[in-house]
């Protein structure tokens, strides 16, 4: 099995990095104080996630199975992690049952930068990569 050893440390693949960690963080904060099981799974969902998604990149699986645009479901991840993350953390932030679940809504929130981030430069990698063909037949 090929790996890309250079895919950790692309930009790519360090915001993944990234978001593993900051989610495992967040996913400690909830944990530690005990916060409600949504904010815990969340963090976990998103942790499991990204690490599929830095592993299927960095054993070029999506090369393998090229019956899916895996850069675009990886997008569209992002996308609704961001949502979610949103949502969840903000009213962590707000109802903040004690200092763990505050630290953990901060964490989700750069956490939900991270995402966005993510959704950016894989956008841009599916907008600005390879050649472009004409929409318009040629005259």
């Amino acid at each position: 099995m090929a790996v890309d050893s250079d895919f950790p440390r692309s930009p790519r693949g360090a915001v993944k990095l990234g978001r593993a960690l900051v989610a495992f963080v967040t996913f400690l904060c909830f944990v530690a104080s005990r916060s409600h099981g949504a904010y815990t799974a969340l963090a976990v969902a998103e942790m499991v996630i990204t690490a599929l998604f830095f592993l299927l990149y960095l054993l070029k699986l999506d090369k393998k199975m090229g019956w899916l645009f895996w850069p675009l479901a990886d997008v569209f991840n992002s996308v609704i992690a961001a949502l979610f993350l949103l949502i969840v953390c903000l009213f962590a932030i707000i109802i903040k049952t004690n200092n763990g679940t505050l630290a953990g809504g901060v964490f989700g929130l750069v956490l939900l930068v991270l995402c966005i981030v993510d959704a950016v430069l894989l956008f841009q990698k599916i907008s600005l990569d390879g050649p472009r063909g004409r929409n318009t037949p040629a005259k």
